[in-house]
């Protein structure tokens, strides 16, 4: 049965799911070889799919060293279905390093629940995420869950209040006098980045739409599925699933506003809903459910896919 193959972390695990992934990168860079072309050399896709292989390890390290899951591979599985659903994001060199900087804050954020060093966890979190922010600005949203966590975590010292603030000066800085001496025109990328689009009116063809559908399905199941059940996970792990909430909402948030509106900007919105929906197929008891759910999801991204080739 297919939830089986994938029920444990193995060596074999990880490797077909990085095999798969792969595969699906090239297939799409092949199909649509005259647009990338046009914009990527072969340097550039090697690093896409470094950054690509990099993210899925590093989704991996963060659920296994923080516990949100069980000890299985679904949450990098998942991770890869919900990639293939929005192809379009294999080409968008902004995107992923933006999410892989929001990976590296949402690590330092969950590991705040251990309450060793909070104001450099608070610090290190911030200053990714602003990271993040210069590659798709929005992604600055994010700091909201940075003052989440010190709500739930860290909230008696008002130092910790004043670090996300530091952090913007710091890194807003840096940026200012770099792009001063190498690029000005990168000060101009930013402020352009700051304007806002809630009009969903981009699709190019019917299959975006329905991968759009599909997914939102999906992520009202799994994030409904999360509400209704947080209670009955372990305590000491509650409020990292409430977190797991939030940056799901924010990445949402992100996605309905930014300018240059398409599907693959709900890739921020991709590891929390790993999470959740991983905890909904491990907490199931009955197998054929967890068989459905699991099937359910792949033959929708595999099919939308291999559509919009």
């Amino acid at each position: 049965m297919i939830t089986s193959i994938f029920k444990k972390s193995t060596i074999i695990n990880y490797s077909l799911v990085v095999v798969l992934l792969l595969l699906f990168f090239f297939l799409y860079q092949s199909s649509h070889s005259d647009a990338v072309k046009a914009t990527n050399s072969f340097s550039q896709n090697t690093l896409l799919a470094i950054l690509l292989v990099a993210s899925f390890f590093f989704v991996n390290f963060i659920v296994k060293k923080n516990g949100l899951t069980k000890n299985s591979s679904y949450a990098i599985f998942l991770f890869f279905l919900f990639l293939i659903l929005f192809p379009s994001v294999f080409n968008n060199s902004s995107l992923l390093f933006a999410n892989f900087f929001l990976l590296l804050a949402i690590r330092r954020m969950i590991s705040l629940q251990t309450l060793k060093s909070p104001k450099e966890k608070i610090f290190d979190a911030s200053i990714w995420i602003f990271i993040a922010s210069l590659f798709h600005f929005w992604c600055i949203l994010f700091i909201v869950l940075v003052y989440v966590s010190i709500i739930f975590h860290a909230s008696r010292d008002y130092r910790n209040w004043l670090l996300p603030f530091v952090a913007f000066f710091a890194t807003s800085v840096i940026f200012v006098f770099v792009a001063l001496i190498f690029d000005p025109s990168w000060i101009g990328y930013i402020v352009k980045q700051t304007q806002t689009n809630f009009q969903l009116d981009y699709f190019t063809n019917n299959f975006q739409n329905l991968a759009l559908s599909f997914y939102a399905i999906i992520a009202v199941y799994f994030v409904f599925s999360m509400i209704f059940s947080i209670t009955n996970r372990p305590l000491i792990l509650q409020a990292s699933y409430k977190k797991m909430i939030f940056g799901f909402l924010i990445g949402v948030v992100v996605f309905l506003i930014s300018p240059e509106k398409d599907n693959s900007i709900l890739l921020f919105t991709f590891f929390p809903l790993a999470v959740m929906g991983t905890n909904n197929i491990e907490y199931a008891q009955n197998k054929i459910y967890q068989e459905i759910v699991l099937l359910s999801v792949i033959v929708g991204s595999f099919f939308v896919f291999f559509a919009q080739l």
